[in-house]
């Protein structure tokens, strides 16, 4: 059986993707599960530039280096590569949905989807903000994670 395929999307994938890809990763390989992560964003404006440099600090104090990271954009070849397909707020969830090919099959949902109690909300996007917010944006990717490696766990 492969690999189950994760791809975090975000708007210009330099903050909040990166950083739930790298939640992930962390996530799953603490629990020993077999992944495939990338991340990607529905916007190009970023493409082939490293994650946002508050991004690679805050993935840095919790000991992953994500400067081998390259932001994207999603390709409609996403849509049939990855089994899942997290969106990381609302917005970003439309337009994954408006250029989805049909009969792709990914799945498509937001990220905070996977927590309890958190379902509809918008992962934060600390962009304009300070460090502080890319901490709390951390929090909430890594919680996610967590889940989804659970439901990985669950279902083997």
């Amino acid at each position: 059986m492969a690999e189950p395929a994760f791809l975090f999307v975000c708007l210009g994938n330099i903050c909040r993707s990166p950083l739930a890809e790298a939640a992930f990763r962390a996530a799953a390989e603490e629990a020993g599960v077999a992944v495939v992560a990338d991340s990607a964003g529905t916007g190009g404006w970023h493409a082939g530039e490293q994650p946002d440099r508050r991004s690679i600090a805050v993935a840095a104090k919790h000991g992953i280096d994500i400067t081998g990271q390259r932001a994207r954009q999603v390709t409609r070849e996403d849509f049939d590569r990855f089994d899942h397909i997290l969106a990381l707020d609302p917005q970003n969830l439309a337009d994954l949905r408006r250029i989805a090919p049909k009969g792709g099959r990914a799945r498509l949902r937001l990220l905070l989807d996977a927590v309890p109690g958190w379902e509809g909300r918008a992962v934060d996007d600390p962009y304009y903000g300070g460090p502080e917010g890319f901490d709390r944006t951390w929090d909430e990717v890594r919680a996610a994670a967590d889940r989804l490696v659970e439901e990985l766990v669950q279902t083997r």
